[in-house]
């Protein structure tokens, strides 16, 4: 069994490794960037995916993986684990439809409320106590989740037809383009806080981040994952909002 993710605060590889250490603790977990990602999935015939949904949909970053590893899932007993702010209607189906495509064969999903990663938005915010409750309830329900598994009684959480159409008509419809492509407009960057430190390039999965003198510098390769935004010591850098409201990395609610 291998577990595979897709993280930018960390909500989607805490679940997978919680969910991996009670289903099996031999199982290791890793990153879609990962170097020996795709020969590990050659190697395995069950994987367990975890990954953010974004608009109810696969970020671009996700797609991109599952298409350059292709036919690699042919086969593949897979479940998958969909973290997300509010509700995504059918956030593990989303993914099980394209892997399915790819011959994969889809187990079962779940879908884990996290805090909400978008850190320049004030839609979502949550106090800390909130946000802190929100993990432990996603905590025990993958607990619970895997134990399941182990009786053999596999979730089902978002793969059905009304949650495909929930997903659809709340926010596919509406946002789903907003995934198709990498984004392009750019990160803001404060020069005046920036005190180009690197870490921002060092966490972006796109490479889409440069540190030039004394201040980052963004592409036009973002998959608005918010990493940079979230880990920036300084909070220099903003996406879609004009100022960080809240930074939400994973371990400001479990250390």
């Amino acid at each position: 069994m291998l577990g595979i993710y897709f993280s930018a605060t960390g909500n989607s590889r805490y679940a997978s490794e919680v969910f991996l250490n009670e289903l099996d603790t031999c199982a290791p977990v890793i990153p879609i960037g990962d170097k020996n990602a795709a020969q590990m999935l050659k190697e395995t015939d069950e994987v367990v995916f975890s990954y953010p949904v974004q608009y109810s949909a696969v970020p671009k970053i996700v797609r991109d993986f599952i298409e350059r590893t292709a036919p690699l899932w042919q086969g593949k007993r897979v479940f998958v684990i969909a973290t997300m702010a509010m509700f995504s209607g059918d956030g593990a189906g989303v993914l099980a439809r394209l892997l399915k495509k790819h011959g994969a064969v889809i187990t079962g999903g779940l879908h884990l409320q996290m805090p909400d990663s978008i850190a320049d938005e004030k839609v979502l915010k949550r106090s800390f106590e909130k946000n802190k409750r929100l993990v432990e309830k996603a905590r025990a329900k993958a607990v619970n989740a895997a134990r399941g598994i182990k009786s053999g009684r596999y979730p089902q959480q978002g793969l059905g037809v009304l949650p495909r159409f929930a997903g659809f008509i709340t926010q596919r419809f509406w946002f789903g383009h907003r995934t198709l492509k990498y984004y392009s407009r750019g990160l803001k960057v404060d020069a005046q806080k920036c005190v180009g430190c690197g870490r921002c390039a060092c966490v972006c999965p796109t490479g889409n981040i440069l540190v030039q003198g004394k201040a980052a510098v963004g592409g036009r390769k973002c998959t608005v994952c918010y990493s940079c935004v979230n880990r920036c010591p300084v909070q220099a850098i903003t996406l879609l909002g004009k100022e960080v409201i809240e930074q939400t990395a994973i371990e400001k609610y479990t250390d």
